[in-house]
């Protein structure tokens, strides 16, 4: 699909999606980052099971190809943030093998914890409005199915203008919701109702089916993909474009 440009009219984007009042106060904005830190915490045993059974084990293999589209390389020094247990980590391995040239950034210890390599990996804690490498450090930043869970978008994409080398490629992968109604109706029924009971059935940890549940409401509830664009370029990041695969996987591309 042709990438698209953004909508120059669009407000940037402070919280990714409206406030979720079923599950934590819509106006408290540290009970959202408590109720967001104990919940990726406490489920990050069961992610990676979960995550294979939603992508229906194509996952990686997608994630994989995404980055190549981005135009991952070896020798590239590379930022994953919102790195969680390490599952677009890994693809980035699988094509540059320098773990070296890899850094990891989340704020879940407990999601890092479950990310496992072959060979070390720099895993730092910390948040996407306030990322902990140097300014300019960066020749590959990208940020895997994350855009939902920060708390100020505005604010993270403004950091990634700041730690991109002049050039940098910025890489953002995220589920959208499909715009046809029976697609969206179809993805609703999948990500809230089957897989959250298949999590029942597999999942060790209590609150993962809720987990996948929220997933999906964020999805629905999130702002539309113009306005993503439009504030990845209000913090001036240069050649915005988003790439559809499947009316549901959408990559945002930007260069520092």
């Amino acid at each position: 699909m042709k990438p698209s440009s953004p909508d120059r009219d669009a407000a940037p984007v402070h919280l990714p999606h409206a406030p979720l009042p079923a599950y934590y106060q819509p106006d408290d904005a540290a009970k959202r980052e408590a109720f967001l830190r104990r919940t990726f915490d406490d489920t990050a045993v069961d992610y990676n099971r979960l995550e294979k059974i939603l992508g229906l084990g194509t996952g990686s293999w997608y994630r994989r190809q995404a980055l190549l589209r981005a135009g991952l390389k070896p020798g590239l020094q590379v930022v994953d943030v919102g790195m969680g247990t390490g599952l677009v980590s890994r693809e980035i391995l699988k094509i540059t093998g320098e773990p070296h040239r890899l850094v990891g950034v989340d704020p879940s210890a407990g999601m890092m914890g479950q990310a496992h390599f072959e060979q070390p990996v720099e895993c730092r804690l910390g948040r996407a409005e306030d990322i902990p490498v140097p300014d300019a450090s960066a020749d590959f930043v990208v940020m895997g199915y994350a855009l939902r869970h920060i708390a100020d978008f505005s604010a993270a994409a403004a950091e990634f203008r700041r730690v991109l080398k002049p050039g940098g490629q910025l890489l953002i992968l995220e589920i959208t919701r499909p715009e046809g109604r029976l697609g969206h109706a179809l993805l609703k029924a999948y990500m809230r109702g089957v897989v959250p009971l298949l999590a029942r059935a597999v999942s060790r940890a209590k609150d993962t089916p809720m987990l996948w549940r929220y997933y999906w409401d964020t999805i629905e509830a999130c702002v539309p993909p113009q306005q993503v664009m439009q504030t990845l370029a209000s913090s001036g990041l240069t050649g915005v474009e988003r790439h559809v695969e499947l009316n549901i996987f959408s990559e945002y591309r930007a260069r520092g």
